[in-house]
């Protein structure tokens, strides 16, 4: 995706502070770019048989099968055909590497820990806010910053592991 200056540096101090900007239909979402280590054109992606709903299949990223995870459907959001804006952005987490299908990738912001809020306490059924590491206030918006590492549970972290052996 050569629009976006991902800016992976070697240099932690570069990082510090920036995240990547996604849409998942109207809403904005930051993750840390320390996470991130490709943003790519969505590539075909092969089916396993019993993985959750959200869990589209894997892809072959440079040799390496990659789980992708359709966020819209993990954050219970209705599916969306795939376009040529729908990118994967591929995410370490715990020694793990997961592709994260969004919408469209807007930009890098940098935003200071003082313009980040707690998430909200409230429950709800969808789990949703179990994703939510912080609010962003950005001039008069807010962003939703999510941490990877709650994007899928310890028990859909087995099954995917599972599926991406080979």
């Amino acid at each position: 995706m050569g629009d976006i200056d991902l800016m992976v540096e070697d240099d932690e101090e570069l990082q510090e502070n920036k995240f990547l900007m996604f849409k998942l239909g109207e809403e904005e979402y930051g993750i840390d770019i320390k996470r991130i280590t490709a943003i790519e054109e969505l590539p075909q992606i092969t089916t396993i048989p019993d993985m959750p709903n959200f869990v589209k299949g894997v892809i072959n990223l440079r040799g390496k099968v990659i789980p992708a995870v359709d966020l819209r459907l993990r954050f219970g959001i209705e599916e969306k055909e795939y376009d040529d804006r729908t990118c994967i952005v591929i995410v370490s987490v715990n020694n793990s590497t997961i592709g994260l299908i969004v919408d469209i990738v807007s930009e890098v912001h940098e935003i200071s820990k003082n313009d980040i809020g707690e998430p909200p306490s409230f429950k709800n059924n969808s789990g949703k806010e179990q994703y939510i590491a912080g609010l962003a206030k950005k001039g008069e918006e807010v962003k939703i910053i999510l941490d990877v590492e709650k994007i899928i549970s310890n028990e859909d972290k087995a099954v995917i592991e599972q599926s991406s052996k080979g």
